[in-house]
């Protein structure tokens, strides 16, 4: 469903600064107008101006959130993220492995703090950055947008699922991604979703649901172009999403009821994920994720088949519903230990095999970080980014001339620090 306010004109399109859709409050010139307008299914609040369209013309005014708000909400965010943090530690003990993989951890991320507080900076207070838009009503059914600077008719919109191995994932994680892709006029909604221990994999895949539904069906309000939605996830986020997207389309040939169609997306970018939970159990087991915990997140060993996006093609209906989904590119680099790229060729290989439009793209010598956060803090050229952009350009000529125009990106740490931390990296 596409929301009503995008058969507005470009230059009445609100961009909406609060958390959720009901807060906006908009001004009318005309005060014997009775318009309502709806987003989201819910009316915005119309206030009539003492202004005549004469003397000051069409505005919007948005209230946004206030002080307290902002604290309580912080406050609630750490309550909850500490209580999770706790109850995850249980989970994994204080073994060795674990040890070791937390201060490697700790150590990658300092390596790469110039880069990261650079990041930080533009999150926290760049005003083409809008935080927590609320799209559900699950704790973390939240979404970052990163805006391009000009508004000159709509963009089109990448709905990004982060990664975090089921577990540590965060919309913030997006926000490099997010940043580079607004510089070329496109806009990026960074989904938050539910992480285990507070959630398992039927709750991240209905959240990942949700939150595209909400794009898809609000966006044209925040610039978006609702004809030009691009879904992408990396790592556990490609999992989650191709599990969304196919979920999707099985229900759309069964005729049930939804809120979003796969026809709404014009291409599914995978990038390092996996897609096959019976080849991966044993896999994250000698990796760190121990067996039981990566069965308690995907609701035991019998829902292998249900969150497996390979296996699940096999099912004659499943099969079927694949010819309704929109052209799928998956991306790994084939040094990649975290999760091997031979989950993307196999993937690959059971779409192509059902009738499905999928390619893959390998990158040599690529480890599961290279491509995600070491290139793009290198600056310069980066083969990933320009392969996303050329596809989502690829029928605007104008998107295309600004791109081959634009300059390299800056570089955001230096190349002794990216190279001990792909050392040390324990992903």
């Amino acid at each position: 469903m596409h929301s009503p306010l995008q058969t507005q004109q470009p230059e009445q399109r609100c961009w909406p600064m609060t958390s959720t859709v009901s807060e906006i409050e908009e001004v009318l010139p005309d005060e014997d107008s009775d318009r309502t307008t709806l987003l989201n299914g819910e009316p915005l609040r119309r206030r009539v101006s003492g202004k005549s369209p004469v003397d000051e013309g069409p505005r919007r005014i948005f209230r946004q959130q206030s002080f307290g708000r902002d604290i309580g909400h912080a406050a609630a965010e750490t309550y909850l993220i500490t209580g999770l943090s706790f109850k995850l530690l249980r989970y994994l003990g204080v073994g060795y492995r674990w040890m070791t993989k937390l201060l490697a951890l700790t150590c990658y991320a300092m390596l790469l703090m110039p880069g990261f507080l650079q990041v930080a900076y533009s999150y926290f207070f760049s005003k083409q950055v809008r935080r927590s838009i609320v799209y559900g009503d699950q704790p973390r059914n939240r979404l970052d947008l990163y805006l391009p600077s000009n508004n000159d008719g709509l963009k089109p919109v990448v709905v990004f699922v982060t990664g975090g191995a089921w577990i540590i994932g965060y919309k913030a994680w997006g926000s490099l991604l997010g940043m580079q892709l607004a510089e070329r006029d496109i806009i990026v909604a960074c989904l938050d979703y539910r992480n285990f221990p507070q959630g398992t994999i039927s709750d991240m895949v209905t959240d990942a649901s949700q939150g595209i539904s909400f794009v898809c069906n609000n966006i044209s309000a925040f610039g978006g172009d609702p004809n030009r939605i691009y879904l992408m996830g990396q790592s556990a986020g490609a999992h989650i999403a191709a599990c969304a997207l196919l979920e999707q389309a099985t229900k759309e040939l069964k005729g049930e009821s939804i809120s979003w169609t796969v026809s709404q997306i014009k291409a599914y970018f995978g990038l390092s994920g996996g897609y096959n939970l019976y080849k991966l159990v044993d896999h994250f087991h000698n990796r760190g994720l121990y067996r039981s915990i990566f069965l308690s997140i995907m609701e035991g060993e019998e829902s292998f088949e249900k969150f497996s996006p390979e296996v699940r093609l096999k099912d004659p209906v499943v099969g079927k519903a694949a010819s309704l989904l929109p052209p799928i590119i998956l991306f790994h680099g084939s040094s990649d230990y975290s999760i091997p790229c031979d989950e993307s060729k196999t993937f690959t290989d059971a779409l192509q095999a059902v009738g499905a439009k999928a390619e893959l793209v390998l990158y040599s010598g690529k480890t599961h970080t290279d491509l995600f956060l070491q290139d793009p803090l290198r600056g310069g050229k980066d083969e990933l980014f320009d392969d996303i952009v050329s596809v989502i350009h690829a029928e605007d000529n104008d998107g295309l001339t600004k791109d081959s125009l634009a300059p390299p990106r800056k570089r955001l740490v230096p190349e002794l620090l990216l190279k001990l931390a792909r050392e040390i990296s324990p992903f």
